[in-house]
């Protein structure tokens, strides 16, 4: 048979082509419903491949900035597309709304788009708002998920933008062209016969635009569910993304179920992975991304964790590991796998390497074999930018001008009601209000996430807007649970009972919009997010806050390996000791420092307990002169960022530690000041003692609070080292 009406014969059957060499092996010996056309670099995908992470591109700043790759700015990188001659191109949301154009030697340009708004016309004079998941048809058009125009966009090669279906409402109606209508389509994928498939998110349905423009419903009922079933019997919850094989096998990445399903030609939905019932912290949470090999492997893009999971035609799903970064032997640090800030789409490479837009990062980073030899390039690593402000930072409850009570800040242990008092770290600033007061936005923002609030109706509820969480509140609604403004979908159940809140990708708020009301934890807790990291809120300059009130150390105490701890002689009425230093045998080895202190910052009340910022400890002679290496304290802990890994608060914090919130009788930090805590990494440790000379010492503690105060009374332990 002529190689050219073969291969023309095979993409009217829907056989995937582009990029490939074929061969009558390729296509010929396979048994049927093991067909997959392999592209000639990748003709076997590992499973669970150790993956290098490098960046491409993206100074990790948000921004839009044209240029070389180490220099280029993107603001919210979402979906990613790669065409035959092995150029990137990035839907960048945001405030960009553009589709970027990454060339093979890095340099980044804009392919079409200038403003938000919905425009067709060439390059610049076309208008996106919101772009996400892109995909390129077998002859080099591009098309477009334009989550906030409701509407999917085709760019052909020479950058004409024209709009396939959707008409910038948001509805559900069947049609042709600008007849149809979506709602907020966030996943797209194309087959090779050029048929589109969208994942139109906030309808919960999967949708089929034939080549004519007409749209239809292939799967999805009328509201959010979890229902496997045929076509319209089944049910989703948020749809993010779509990939289609060659035979018209579709998989879906339904986020606000956690799970991954599988449409079959015939329409009939199954699950195919999800995580197991109590399952905590599982890999596959929120998935935002997928990508499919041509031998049938599929790549997920988890937001919630940051992990590239793989799913093997087997059924099997493992996050990828990390060629460069070992698991932790303590448990505390890396588990091992690559692990991002806020992975969305993913591309894969004619080598089987992978690209991945980092949406949190702002970076589009490659994922690929190390080769024999390579030599480790440095990690990404997060960037701060300094807030820069000619007012200060309103507060996030009214008023916002005024001063109000910080209650908790970043760094303190928190524990859960199953009886853990150090279960993970707080991680951000609560600002106390009243019960039922309204929670404002504090920048001007806009959703980036698909699913970008949740745990309705429960304490911990929030939304994440921006570079900013918003947690404890009603998220949309007033004390009676009705919407704020238009922005707040509210979804009834069939009494009319509001059973949850959507707030689409691309909606934006101003300073001072109300976000929702206050619930019963009488306080909005902040998670600040800079670079994907947390960092710490207290950096943003609120309005009025000062902070002159210096910590103070409740106690210090030493524990043998075997956590006993250390206390100095006693004696009794009649026979009092008169040197009640601690003493410390050096034949110990080791010792671990715990220090119990707190914090208060000014309009604490009195019972009020916050935690650290820095710690550290001197040794110093009986006299009080420095030992040599002590001139200056050793810091050894700061909460500026924390640990990806919850676990990691173990390390850090003893186990008298614990808050009253959750079942400790009294507010305690007891920090275990031989663990490291720099730069958002754990390491644990202990006092080594066999290099200390025997004699008469003072072990003085460093614990100071973000303002700088630090802690002079009770800060010195005056012990014996025998």
């Amino acid at each position: 048979m002529n190689r050219k009406i073969l291969i023309a014969a095979l993409a009217a059957a829907g056989v995937a082509i582009a990029g490939a060499v074929l061969t009558f092996t390729d296509i010929i010996g396979r048994q049927p419903g093991a067909l997959a056309v392999l592209t000639p670099k990748a003709a076997k995908t590992l499973p669970f491949w150790p993956a290098r992470l490098t960046t491409l591109a993206g100074d990790g700043v948000p921004g839009t900035v044209d240029g070389p790759a180490a220099t280029s700015r993107f603001d919210d990188p979402f979906g990613v597309a790669l065409d035959k001659r092995g150029s990137v191109y990035l839907a960048d949301a945001g405030n960009s709304n553009r589709i970027r154009k990454i060339a093979p030697d890095g340099t980044v340009s804009t392919f079409a788009g200038s403003k938000e708004g919905f425009l067709d016309g060439i390059g610049s004079a076309a208008a996106f708002h919101t772009p996400s998941a892109i995909a390129f048809d077998h002859e080099g058009n591009l098309y477009v998920a334009d989550t906030g125009n409701h509407a999917i966009r085709k760019i052909t090669k020479d950058g004409t933008v024209s709009t396939l279906a959707g008409n910038g409402t948001p509805g559900e109606a069947d049609g042709i062209g600008r007849a149809a209508q979506f709602n907020g389509p966030v996943g797209l994928a194309v087959d090779d016969a050029g048929i589109v498939y969208v994942a139109d998110t906030y309808n919960d349905r999967i949708r089929r635009i034939g080549r004519d423009g007409s749209v239809s419903t292939i799967a999805g009922g009328s509201k959010p569910g979890n229902a496997d079933g045929l076509g319209t019997a089944a049910s989703f919850d948020t749809p993010s993304a779509i990939a289609v094989t060659a035979y018209g096998t579709l998989y879906v990445a339904d986020t606000g179920n956690n799970a991954i399903r599988r449409i079959a030609a015939d329409g009939t939905v199954t699950t195919i992975a999800a995580p197991a019932e109590g399952e905590r912290r599982a890999p596959l949470r929120r998935p935002v991304g997928l990508a499919l090999t041509r031998d049938g492997y599929l790549y997920i893009a988890a937001s919630a964790g940051g992990r590239i999971l793989q799913l093997t035609p087997e059924g099997e799903v493992r996050p990828l590991p990390d060629a460069d970064v070992p698991a932790s032997s303590d448990g505390f640090g890396p588990d091992g796998s690559v692990q991002l800030y806020g992975p969305r789409g993913i591309a894969v490479e004619r080598d089987g390497s992978l690209v991945v837009a980092d949406a949190q990062a702002h970076r589009l980073h490659r994922l690929s074999s190390p080769r024999a030899g390579e030599a480790a390039p440095a990690r990404p690593q997060p960037v701060a930018v300094a807030v820069r402000r000619q007012e200060p930072m309103p507060w996030p409850v009214g008023p916002q001008d005024m001063v109000h009570e910080v209650v908790g800040v970043m760094g303190e242990v928190r524990g859960s009601y199953n009886g853990d008092s150090r279960d993970h770290f707080h991680a951000g600033l609560d600002v106390r209000a009243d019960v039922g007061s309204k929670v404002l936005a504090v920048f001007p923002s806009k959703v980036s996430d698909p699913y970008a609030n949740w745990g309705f109706d429960s304490l911990s509820e929030g939304i994440s807007v921006g570079p900013l969480s918003y947690i404890h509140m009603r998220v949309g609604r007033d004390t009676r649970g009705r919407p704020l403004d238009p922005r707040f979908q509210v979804l009834t159940g069939e009494r009319g009972k509001a059973e949850r809140v959507r707030v689409p990708r691309g909606t934006r708020f101003a300073v001072g919009d109300p976000l929702g009301t206050i619930n019963a934890m009488a306080h909005v807790h902040l998670d600040y997010y800079q670079g994907g990291a947390v960092v710490n809120p207290l950096s943003l300059p609120f309005v009025g806050f000062t902070d002159t009130v210096a910590p103070r150390i409740n106690s210090i105490a030493l524990f043998d390996a075997a956590g006993k701890r250390l206390r100095p002689p006693s004696g009794t009425r009649k026979r009092p000791v008169a040197d009640k230093r601690l003493r410390v045998p050096r034949s110990l080895g080791e010792v671990h420092i715990v220090v119990d202190a707190y914090d208060q910052v000014n309009g604490n009340l009195a019972r009020r307990r916050l935690g650290l910022y820095k710690l550290g400890y001197q040794l110093l002679r009986a006299d009080g002169t420095p030992m040599p290496g002590h001139e200056r304290p050793l810091i050894t802990q700061v909460y500026d960022r924390l640990p990806r890994n919850p676990d990691a608060v173990k390390a850090v914090y003893a186990p008298n530690s614990g808050i009253t919130v959750y079942g400790s009788k009294a507010t305690h930090f007891a920090y275990a000041l031989h663990s490291r805590l720099q730069d958002g990494q754990v390491e644990t440790g202990s006092w080594q003692l066999g290099n200390i000379a025997p004699g008469e010492y003072i072990l003085r503690i460093y614990a100071a609070d973000y303002a700088g105060q630090v802690a002079l009374e009770g800060r010195d332990l005056p012990l014996v080292l025998e």
